[in-house]
């Protein structure tokens, strides 16, 4: 009967140290997030606004365990991102976060509506046929949804 207890004795520590290895490498590789910021209300100090807030997610987080970034922009916002009247320190923010990773959605029934075209935008916007539906599709593929 000792024998038995023995071998369960060290079968238990076997799966215990087994776990504990399991748990520390999954310590070493974090989470990948998904996220997107959502934007429609129009205006320099509020696109600012996000565009801090997503820069301090990005300092806190770090690209490397963000698997995607998303700033989808519709309606009376769309007009702050034209190009060739686009604030300075917004468009500073904005290239700056595309060269990391951020993916910036305009809607194009906005587009449409406010006869603005893709090439009146900032450089490097990805054209989506709607924003309230890019937001539906990014919430339903489990990106965690912000809307500052």
């Amino acid at each position: 009967m000792r024998i038995v207890h023995r071998c369960f004795a060290v079968v238990a520590a076997l799966v215990l140290a087994w776990s504990v290895a399991q748990a520390s490498h999954l310590a070493e590789q974090p989470k990948r997030h998904k996220i997107f910021y959502h934007l429609d209300e129009p205006g320099v100090e509020r696109a600012k606004a996000v565009l801090v807030n997503i820069e301090n997610h990005v300092s806190v987080v770090g690209w490397k365990n963000i698997e995607a970034f998303e700033l989808v922009v519709h309606g009376p916002a769309l007009r702050t991102f034209l190009a060739k009247d686009m604030d300075p320190d917004v468009r500073g923010k904005l290239e700056t976060l595309l060269a990391g990773g951020l993916r910036f959605d305009a809607c194009q029934n906005t587009m449409a509506r406010q006869k603005i075209e893709v090439k009146d935008l900032i450089e490097g916007v990805t054209p989506v046929p709607s924003g309230v539906v890019r937001v539906m599709e990014l919430q339903e593929a489990g990106y965690a949804y912000i809307r500052p």
